[in-house]
């Protein structure tokens, strides 16, 4: 009967060491965001220059994440706020016409992007991106796909659940023994 029990505790500890992993995989996962969803980066239906920058308002952007532009017969750039106010394509910090593109966002803050085929830009098609600091994360409560406590802590909380789980998996064996 104590044999039983033993197995018993060990395959549910062994369970929840497992549950915590993939927790611990969430944690420290990033996200990608495709731009503009199922339509991509596309020149915006008339009247609809806002397109973007909803769409971008809409996510909760930290550093880590990425975005993926798909495009055809077109280019993105990443340009400081003057040239995105201007529409300006001549001097981009980054600069990609491969029709798929990732751009991963490394800091936090404000990124501006533009399209450089001519007149695309002033046609609405362009967007800035806003990045969370980890204090903004912190201190914002609820909100889409992203938490309240800081990554580190529940990386932190995770890891000891686990480490105690172990524990007690190891006593179960000596007791039995």
């Amino acid at each position: 009967m104590a044999s039983l029990s033993v197995r018993f505790t060990t395959i549910i500890l062994l369970s929840l060491i497992i549950f915590s992993s993939f927790l611990l995989f969430a944690v420290s996962s990033s996200s990608e965001f495709e731009v503009g969803g199922i339509n991509g980066w596309i020149v915006p239906p008339a009247n609809d220059s806002k397109f973007y920058n909803d769409w971008a308002s809409e996510k909760r952007f930290q550093i880590g994440d990425s975005i993926r532009f798909k495009y055809m017969k077109d280019s993105v750039m990443e340009v400081n706020e003057g040239d995105y106010n201007k529409c300006n394509s001549s001097r981009p910090n980054f600069f990609a016409n491969t029709g798929n593109t990732i751009y991963n966002l490394d800091r936090s803050g404000y990124f501006y992007f533009i399209s450089g085929a001519s007149g695309h830009c002033e046609k609405g098609q362009r967007m800035i991106v806003k990045v969370l600091s980890q204090d903004q994360l912190d201190t914002r409560s609820g909100g889409h796909g992203h938490g309240t406590t800081s990554s580190a802590s529940r990386f932190a909380s995770i890891f000891t659940f686990q480490f105690l789980l172990l524990y007690l998996l190891a006593s179960s064996y000596l007791c039995s023994s």
